[in-house]
Order: C-alpha cells, then sequence, then structure tokens
C-alpha cells in the first residue's frame, strides 16, 4: 500500500531533471518521501542531490527505508551499490557546499541488510566490508579538502574492518585533524587481523559507544588476549558479543589450568558480567567443556541469544542451562555439533520447555539426530509454540522419519523457516556423519527432489503453505564471508605458508 503523496513522489523523481529543478520549491518535510521514492526506482542523481542539499538536523537511513503511513514497503534489505555510493556521495557533497545553511548534525547510514537476492533494478549489492570502505576513503578525502574543516557531521556506521582495508579506516577513525566527517561506530565485525591490529583500530572505534561486536574466523585469539582486550576497552555499552574459535584456549606461555582452577575464564567471566547491557553472546567453536556454569553464572543481564555450537559440553554445562536464569529468557539457541537427544535427553527436554515460551530461533545441526530419537525430539519441540527458525542440517535422518517431523511441525502456529538435511535415503548405503564437503556433496539429488516435493506435500495439506524449507548443504548464505572470500583465501594460504615453514624449521633444528 502506498498514499497519494508517495505516489506523487515517484512520478516526480521518475522525472529526475524536474525533480532536480523543482527542488528548492519542495517543503523540507516531504525530503524523506522523495527519498524513499527514488531509491525504490533507483534515481541515484535525486538521491545524490537530495543529500547535498538535505535541510533536516538528521539523516537516518535505516528509519527512511523502513515502512511508512505513505509506503508500507521495507526497503532496508536492499543494499542496492548505486544507491549507497550515491548516499555518501551527496554526504561528501553536503560538506564541500559550504554555504552554512544546511541544518545535517548527524547521518545515520546503519539498518541496511545483506541478503542473498538483491531486489533493486540494478541487482548489484555493496556489502558491509564495501560500505566501511567507501565511506572510510571519503571521509580521509574529505579530511585533506580545501574549506571543509569548518563542518562537522556525526557519521554512524556499522564496520566490518579486516586486513585489505585496515588503513583506511584506522585513517578515517583517527584523523590528525579536523574532520568534516566524524565516523563513530555502533556494530563492528572483524576478520583477518592480528590481535594488535584489533586492538588499536577497537581503540578508535570508540568502545564506549559499541553496541555488537563480531570477532570471527581468522582473528587468532587465545584466552589471555581475550581477557586483556575486554579488561583494557571494556565496551559498556556492548549489547552482542561474538568471539572467533578456540578463544578461550590457554595461551601457550601458561601451564594448562588445573581442574577446577582456570584464572583467565574466571577474569573473562568477571569482564562479561561488568556489560550490564550485554544479551547475545556467540563463542562456537571453543572449547568449554565443564566451563559454561563459570562463565554464564556471573552475567548481570539474561541472554537472549546464545551460540554454543561445537563447544565439548558435557552433563554438567547442560545441566546448568536447562536450570539457569538464561534459559527462560532465550530467543536465540545454537547447540550445534553435540549428541543432545542421544546423551543429553533429559537435560534438553528440561532446557527446551524452560525456553519454550521465548525461542524463536533454534539450530542444532549435526548433532547425531537419528531416527530412533525423533519422539523424543518431537516432544522437547511440542510446546514452543513461539519458534520460527529451526535448523537441523547434517543430522542422519531418513526420508520417513522426516515427515513425521514435518507433520510435528506442523503444529508449531509461528514456525516459517525450516532447513532440514538431505535424507540418508539418499546417500550411499554406509555413509558416515558428520560428513565432510565432499561426501556431503554426493547424494542422489533426483531422489532428494522427489522427497523434498513430499515434504512440501505435508506442509501445503496441513495448511503450511506459509513455511518456507530448504536445504543448503554447504550452509547458510553468509554475506560477509561471501564479500571477502578473495582475501579470506589469501589470509589461508599465507596462514599455511607459514605453519609450513615454521614446520620446516623445526625439522632442521632437530637434525
Amino acid at each position: 500500500m502506498k498514499s497519494l503523496r508517495f505516489a506523487s513522489a515517484e512520478a516526480l523523481v521518475s522525472h529526475p531533471q524536474v525533480a532536480l529543478q523543482s527542488l528548492d520549491s519542495v517543503a523540507h518535510n516531504l525530503y524523506p518521501l522523495l527519498f524513499k521514492a527514488s531509491y525504490l526506482l533507483e534515481r541515484v542523481e535525486v538521491i545524490r542531490v537530495l543529500l547535498e542539499c538535505w535541510p533536516l538536523e538528521e539523516f537516518r537511513l535505516g528509519a527512511l527505508l523502513g515502512p511508512s503511513a505513505d509506503h508500507a514497503g521495507d526497503l532496508r534489505d536492499r543494499a542496492c551499490r548505486a544507491c549507497l555510493e550515491a548516499c555518501v556521495r551527496g554526504l561528501a557533497d553536503h560538506v564541500l557546499r559550504g554555504r552554512g545553511q544546511q541544518r545535517l548534525q548527524l547521518a545515520d547510514l546503519t539498518g541496511v541488510r545483506d541478503v542473498q537476492v538483491q531486489q533493486c533494478p540494478c541487482g548489484r549489492a555493496l556489502g558491509r566490508w564495501g560500505r566501511t570502505e567507501l565511506l572510510a576513503r571519503t571521509c580521509n578525502e574529505l579530511q585533506v579538502g580545501p574549506g571543509t574543516a569548518q563542518r562537522s557531521i556525526k557519521v554512524l556506521a556499522d564496520l566490518f574492518v579486516t586486513e585489505g582495508n585496515f588503513q583506511v579506516v584506522m585513517q578515517a577513525l583517527g584523523p590528525v585533524g579536523p574532520a568534516p566527517l566524524r565516523l563513530r561506530c555502533l556494530s563492528f565485525r572483524a576478520d583477518s587481523l592480528d590481535p594488535s591490529q584489533l586492538l588499536q583500530v577497537l581503540c578508535l572505534a570508540g568502545p564506549g559507544e559499541l553496541r555488537r561486536l563480531q570477532v570471527v574466523h581468522n582473528v587468532r585469539l587465545h584466552a589471555g588476549l581475550v581477557q586483556q582486550l575486554l579488561a583494557q576497552l571494556r565496551f559498556p555499552q556492548l549489547s552482542s558479543l561474538t568471539l572467533p574459535a578456540k578463544a578461550f584456549d590457554t595461551p601457550p606461555a601458561c601451564a594448562p589450568a588445573t581442574e577446577g582452577e582456570d584464572p583467565l575464564l574466571t577474569a573473562i567471566a568477571w569482564e562479561l558480567s561488568q556489560m550490564t547491557q550485554l544479551t547475545e553472546l556467540s563463542v562456537a567453536f571453543s572449547t568449554l567443556t565443564g566451563k559454561i556454569q563459570k562463565l554464564l553464572s556471573p552475567l548481570r543481564t539474561p541472554l537472549r541469544a546464545l551460540d554454543l555450537a561445537n563447544c565439548c559440553l558435557n552433563h554438567a554445562d547442560m545441566a546448568f542451562l536447562a536450570d539457569c536464569t538464561h534459559a527462560t529468557h532465550l530467543e536465540v539457541l545454537d547447540l550445534s555439533g553435540h549428541s543432545l537427544v542421544h546423551l543429553f535427553p533429559s537435560t534438553f527436554f528440561r532446557l527446551l520447555g524452560r525456553a519454550a515460551q521465548t525461542l524463536r530461533v533454534l539450530t542444532l545441526e549435526e548433532c547425531s539426530i537419528e531416527d530412533g530419537h525423533l519422539s523424543t525430539l518431537i516432544l522437547a519441540l511440542s510446546p514452543c509454540h513461539q519458534l520460527q527458525e529451526l535448523r537441523f542440517l547434517g543430522n542422519p535422518l531418513s526420508a520417513s522419519a522426516l515427515r513425521r517431523l514435518f507433520l510435528a511441525l506442523c503444529e508449531l502456529p509461528k514456525l516459517r523457516w525450516v532447513e532440514f538435511p538431505v535424507p540418508k535415503d539418499c546417500y550411499p548405503e554406509g555413509a558416515t556423519y558428520p560428513q565432510d564437503e565432499l561426501a556431503m556433496s554426493k547424494f542422489d539429488q533426483q531422489k532428494y527432489d522427489m522427497i523434498a516435493e513430499d515434504l512440501r506435500g505435508v506442509l501445503l495439506r496441513a495448511g503450511r503453505d506459509d513455511i518456507q524449507v530448504s536445504t543448503p548443504v554447504f550452509g547458510s548464505f553468509d554475506p560477509d564471508i561471501q564479500e571477502t572470500s578473495n582475501e579470506l583465501g589469501t589470509f589461508l594460504l599465507q596462514a599455511f605458508k607459514t605453519a609450513l615453514e615454521n614446520f620446516s624449521r623445526a625439522l632442521k633444528q632437530m637434525e
């Protein structure tokens, strides 16, 4: 639905020359309307001039693209390259006008969502890494430009920093002199950086304002570095924290912690307890056997999102999770990589029962869930009436078991998204789990298509055509990895080369 006002705005921006000539006579409160219409139709020349002449004190991209009374459509999942480049260029033009009459004080460029399929006319996306580099380079260009120092606009952004854009971001965050665009960060993602680079850039990014911090993949941290990072920067406003694999490993120079004693883990838990806004924590692929209570019990706020995938949890960990305060507040939970139904059936059942009133997203990938476990799984899921997304890839379930599970899932009223595994019937007899990528890809596609069609039929006959189902064999789409895959590959090759050189050097020393 759209109002007559929005339809008029569309008609105007459809003729860019007319629109640009008419801007001087357009009421200031209509600029947001013209901006959304221009973004929808990808009229980049109009977008750029709208930003150059923006007459309001604030420009908030996410709010402008979201649903409104004039236009119900949500354009926040359109990370359109042409439109976003026009926004940043227009912001620079705004600074360079230098007439002193512009009122813009804050440009909030957050709120855009990165999706797999772009709906904009050009179909070309500008991901988070690209947006970071474009904005940083623009800030740097304006720092050295003539006659720009007198204007200062605060720019809020979600930054994604790797080795490839580290230097340009550092210059933008820490200008030598007055900066017409003052870059501030609300959400920060780091990959392919060494620990010293991470600390440097986070110091400049403003840890006091940071809301979300993702340190992923190829940032090599251990427990000592994690404790140092949290102790130095504090992050008082942080609500979401993601740490890379092996982040809780003992530092190389330290002796392994004795049973029941782990001073580094205790120190990390204390630092986390000082983050009074923290509600989301991801520590996947860290060995935390018997340590979950020590890590989570000091937290002052209940967690809404918790990722413990492949953390080697034991009975004590699961018992704590099932009975702790966090369980009744969890909205997003990932327990992938644990044989939950086989090893911890009662505590798993109790955990889902306590989380049932809030749980929206549940991920149970490679949890060794077999046909014989299905009754327990269905019983555990049955009270989860708030569940919207369920992912259980990599489990050795047959077509008949999946059919029975889908019948049960029809009873969950809010469920909208299911990722299910390739049925084991489609693999050669004797296939083992968990599978590597090569084995995972060798299945009977024709047989899979028939089974998938039957499962969709189960949903349709139950009147649940609102549930979308899929089998992303190699995992769900990750826009950040997709965007930086080339740099990530180069980083991995360099790391492999370094490891070989170290190994060769060690062999020579032994000789």
